[in-house]
């Protein structure tokens, strides 16, 4: 047996979040992609993938339309497959809020899976109280509800396309509270207390991956001693984290509309944080076209 791991990835989530867009993405960087596999079926699967030649990695869509689909037996099955050596597994949650995913389907006109007698806002709820119960199992998660899908797809083309996969991969991202809190984030700091381009005329139009608003920002007071602590967090949890075998951490920084001084700060961190198995990718949720994660 080769030192080489396959990689498997479980797409699981809601139905609406994307999970069939992300199958589509890991195909295009050369892995074999199954969607709908029975849970039942996924041990032979990965017998059958070891015992052959080559070592293309595989991504298996599972979710609530699954033959057998259940959360305990998610669970029994995942933590049978945790514990082989020459497989790397990742389980990828994909999420949306309740009315994204309402939107979705009403412009499809597509059924829910579970929205048989039930109107589609119950039937979505019921499927996210089902589905939650295996969150203590995934090792990633992806929000769409602020992401078109290339964005979506250029997000799991930075997590995965690498032929050896970091460690972890840390994303800085940006965001407006105006917006809502983003649901993919592990740790959300707010930086409203820093003063605010939006009330000057030149710099309201641009935004903090601009000089000219960056510069605003950071001439703040506040801007440099509260990088400098974000850093001595970071330098604590990332080696930790790392060497832990957590696979992704998502930094959020939020202002009022997310375009300035959530940019600014999201900018200059990415920019400055380095460690050994580590990559880092810079999102900014309401900057349609302008993100590298």
């Amino acid at each position: 047996m080769s030192g080489v791991k396959r990689q498997l990835v479980i797409v699981t989530g809601l139905a609406g979040a994307g999970k069939s867009s992300a199958l589509h993405a890991f195909e295009d960087i050369g892995y074999q992609a199954i969607d709908n596999l029975p849970l039942t079926m996924l041990e032979g699967l990965i017998d059958e993938a070891r015992s052959g030649e080559g070592n293309t990695p595989l991504a298996v869509g599972i979710d609530s339309r699954t033959l057998h689909f259940s959360p305990e037996l998610f669970g029994e099955v995942i933590d049978r497959i945790r514990p082989i050596e020459d497989i790397s597994l990742h389980i990828l949650f994909m999420d949306a809020s309740d009315d994204v995913l309402m939107k979705r389907f009403s412009e499809t006109r597509r059924l829910h899976p579970l929205g048989k007698g039930l109107l589609l806002r119950e039937a979505i709820r019921k499927e996210r109280d089902l589905i939650s119960h295996i969150k203590p199992h995934v090792d990633g998660l992806i929000d769409t509800s602020g992401r078109t899908g290339a964005e979506t797809r250029k997000t799991i083309l930075s997590r995965f396309a690498a032929s050896e996969p970091p460690k972890l991969i840390v994303t800085f991202m940006s965001f407006g509270f105006a917006h809502g809190v983003p649901r993919d984030a592990d740790i959300v700091l707010d930086v409203r207390f820093l003063r605010n381009p939006h009330y000057v005329p030149d710099l309201k139009p641009l935004t903090g991956q601009t000089e000219a608003v960056a510069n605003y920002v950071k001439a703040d007071d506040g801007f440099s001693p509260f990088i400098e602590r974000v850093e001595d967090l970071l330098d604590f949890l990332l080696p930790r984290y790392r060497d832990e075998g957590k696979s992704y951490l998502t930094l959020a920084f939020g202002c009022t509309g997310g375009k300035h001084r959530s940019v600014a700060v999201a900018e200059t961190l990415a920019a400055r944080t380095k460690l050994d198995g580590m990559a880092v990718n810079l999102y900014h949720r309401e900057i349609a076209g302008n993100n590298t994660a």
